[in-house]
């Protein structure tokens, strides 16, 4: 029997999916740091009749493949970490066979200090040093993704999805309404499933790859946006499996196919006055924007590993490819890697263009934000703005996942903000999977060298 004082403890939405209804089950989940849920499940009865549950602190010493970073761990006995229930973060999984809630949990050392490697704790942190200097951070992320046909053989290329035509997704159809249209049941899925979370979709379009969509959520609080694409993530690889279909966030799953990226749109407004920080009362910029836009470009480059984490992001950092490479920054100008989109005073704002849709969602916020922070905290200001095409300028991106860890290691500055224990455990892990990677031949090797060199 579930009490009604629990019940009276979740979010509205969630109150209305149960209503009439027994909880079955609830999944209790964190994000590690690659941004998969961990976690466990339970009947929905004992979950009610508890406050915390337990999780090992190994799970944020895992790799994408599995291995384990132990000598982070500081003997690696795995002690257990204490999760809490956001119940704020209760949402329906409209998309099990029975009722069921997933919960996001905050995560506490047994002394109850917040875990400084746990991602979601990272983004609170940098939150938190914001909203010391009074400034609260707002955020508009946007999701590119591919919808592709089922993929179980790795050493099989990836192919785009069949689409209600019978034929498969095609390229080169940005902004397509009959692309979108291809693949409608599943979008359709999207819609329904967010609806019944509760999550708010500002849009969706067909973008430049085969079976690419992107999709823009509202604006809103860091913490909670970020919540919102790590539910997202799951939810549409739910709504495409039912349609015989994968959903992939890779950053560049398909060879000749632009990337997928996570766009961020930034902005700063006072906690005390409730206005923009980045304009003045009659519109002009502010030395603060400026001052973002410049923290930004020096501090970027240490934190590519957080928006760029694994090997094959830095495939998506070519040229001709719609991915900006580099630095600059510009007015309307999406081939700057710092854009500033047309807007009015209120809503002044600095689109980061450089982060993959492969890197978690808190991380990638947390990166982003922490680059700000320190321009706005140093003063200083930008280059001077970018006005052509920046897609042949200098990068001063690193290439690739080696150069930009040793980028990371460097940067005292980006250290601080993001923790150095947090930066100490997700260095370590990342050079594990790096080394792992190192490891393997690929068909191009193969094709190319072996009889030629």
């Amino acid at each position: 029997m579930i009490p009604p004082e629990f019940i009276a403890k979740l979010p509205e939405v969630a109150q209305a999916y149960l209503k009439g209804r027994t909880l079955d089950e609830v999944e209790c989940i964190v994000a590690d740091l690659a941004g998969v849920a961990r976690g466990k499940a339970m009947p929905g009865a004992k979950f009610s009749r508890q406050t915390q549950f337990y999780l090992p602190n190994s799970i944020f010493f895992q790799t994408i493949t599995g291995d384990w970073a132990d000598e982070v761990a500081g003997g690696f006995t795995e002690p257990d970490m204490i999760l809490i229930p956001d119940f704020d973060t209760a949402l329906p999984a409209p998309w099990t066979a029975d009722w069921t809630l997933q919960v996001i949990h905050d995560i506490n050392d047994q002394q109850g200090n917040p875990v400084p490697y746990a991602p979601r704790n990272v983004l609170k942190r940098v939150v938190d040093l914001y909203n010391s200097r009074g400034w609260q951070p707002i955020v508009a992320p946007e999701m590119e993704f591919y919808l592709v046909a089922p993929n179980t053989d790795p050493a099989r290329e990836i192919e785009p999805p069949m689409g209600r035509s019978g034929r498969r997704a095609a390229a080169r159809q940005a902004y397509s309404m009959s692309a979108v249209d291809e693949y409608g049941q599943v979008i359709d899925d999207i819609y329904d499933f967010a609806d019944a979370m509760g999550l708010e979709i500002d849009g969706i379009l067909q973008e430049g790859g085969a079976g690419q969509i992107e999709l823009n959520l509202r604006h809103g609080d860091p913490v909670k946006l970020a919540d919102e694409m790590f539910f997202f993530k799951r939810m549409i690889r739910e709504a495409a499996l039912k349609h015989g279909m994968y959903a992939t966030f890779m950053a560049k799953p398909i060879a000749g196919e632009p990337g997928s990226a996570m766009h961020i749109h930034h902005s700063v407004v006072s906690t005390q006055s409730g206005q923009n920080i980045f304009s003045h009362a009659d519109g002009a910029e502010t030395p603060e924007f400026l001052h973002f836009i410049g923290g930004m470009q020096r501090n970027m480059p240490a934190v590519i590993a957080l928006l760029a984490p694994y090997v094959n992001s830095y495939r998506r950092y070519v040229p001709d490819f719609a991915a900006p490479i580099n630095l600059e920054w510009g007015r309307d100008n999406r081939t700057t890697g710092l854009r500033i989109p047309i807007s009015d005073a209120t809503a002044r704002r600095v689109e980061n263009r450089l982060p993959g849709m492969d890197c978690n969602p808190y991380l990638g916020i947390a990166a982003s934000l922490a680059c700000g922070y320190l321009g706005l905290v140093e003063g200083e200001g930008p280059s001077e703005e970018f006005t052509g095409a920046a897609y042949s300028a200098d990068s001063g991106v690193p290439r690739g996942l080696g150069d930009a860890l040793a980028l990371l290691a460097e940067n005292a500055g980006v250290q601080q903000v993001l923790g150095e224990e947090f930066c100490r455990v997700y260095a370590a892990v990342k050079q594990l999977e790096y080394n792992e990677f190192l490891h393997v031949i690929s068909p191009w090797e193969r094709e190319h060298l072996l009889l030629n060199v």
